[in-house]
């Protein structure tokens, strides 16, 4: 791994974590859950955890819901979608960063424990994530939340997944597109280093082969196993799937996007949000130097502080809590 100008902060860092080898996927995931170690409830936040039966024959939908103590007011929400390459990850692996988002935010976080491919390809975990939202709509009164400040948000897959879920709720509201209930528009998308774009051909992906925590080669096999082998890349794929394949953007949410210097997805993210500002969307785009992906979740330095206390003024604010 030579030629990256890293953060002298996360050098040492960047020489320890490798990217994942998904084609092993048990020994991936076993990896990644023995760094999600149980995290104590913090006393400032409590949670609970809920299960949504949404069809026959699919399993319960697990999501931990998690509040603030020692108020019983209407709060806004994070609707949270979890990291992992669509095929790792889980809520528990966030619980510690979700306690922290609520503490801070000022609100409700719904973590949302999709399902994972490739034992459940797409569209499993987009479908997850619509009734997810759907029941936290529904049960908004008995949650005590504001259906009409929900921001969608995830990080890396979840990021990825957070732009598919926005897409997907504009065009069940649009007219004769209009599907089910009538659900609120999110009122926003924080959308960190996402998965955006199956075809793997930005010069971000083409460079960084070796970098710490994320590669081509684990992007590849990621979208191999989210959308079936011989898939990615093909004119097969929606952009209910791949969101930088979307050539409607009209109509979403207003949106963050977190971009990292040494990251394969760097560049799939910077072009998302350029389309996004091309079709009229609000779009504030920060791309932090020296990091490499999720770096800032991973190692505590000032450059991950920064990008951690951009992620609560951004919430803070597109949730109207200023």
């Amino acid at each position: 791994m030579t030629g990256y100008r890293f953060d002298p902060e996360l050098v040492d860092a960047a020489g320890r974590i490798r990217a994942p080898d998904l084609t092993d996927l048990a020994s991936a995931r076993s990896s990644g859950a023995q760094r999600a170690e149980p995290v104590a409830s913090h006393p400032s936040v409590c949670d609970e955890e809920f299960g949504i039966d949404h069809g026959t024959g699919y399993p319960v939908l697990r999501v931990r819901v998690y509040r603030p103590r020692d108020t019983d007011e209407l709060l806004p929400v994070v609707l949270h979608l979890h990291s992992g390459g669509y095929v790792m990850g889980s809520i528990d692996a966030a619980h510690a960063r979700n306690q922290q988002l609520s503490r801070e935010v000022g609100a409700v976080v719904v973590a949302v424990d999709y399902r994972l491919a490739p034992e459940h390809p797409y569209p499993a975990a987009l479908d997850d994530a619509v009734a997810a939202f759907t029941w936290l709509v529904a049960e908004s009164e008995s949650l005590r939340v504001d259906p009409s400040r929900i921001a969608l948000h995830g990080r890396s897959a979840g990021g990825g997944l957070a732009a598919a879920l926005a897409l997907k709720l504009r065009d069940m509201r649009r007219g004769d597109n209009a599907q089910g209930p009538r659900l609120p528009e999110p009122c926003f998308q924080y959308l960190a280093a996402p998965q955006l774009d199956d075809r793997i051909s930005t010069p971000s992906m083409r460079r960084f082969v070796d970098t710490p925590m994320w590669s081509r080669r684990a992007a590849e096999t990621s979208w191999a196993y989210y959308l079936g082998a011989g898939v990615p890349g093909t004119v097969h794929v929606p952009a209910y799937a791949a969101p930088a394949r979307a050539t409607d953007l009209s109509g979403l949410p207003p949106a963050y996007i977190a971009a990292m210097e040494f990251d394969p997805m760097r560049d799939e993210a910077l072009n998302y949000s350029r389309a996004l500002s091309e079709a009229g969307i609000p779009v504030e785009t920060h791309l932090f130097p020296g990091t490499f992906h999720c770096s800032a979740v991973l190692v505590d330095a000032a450059v991950s502080r920064r990008e951690l206390e951009e992620e609560r003024a951004v919430l803070h604010a597109a949730l109207r809590l200023v």
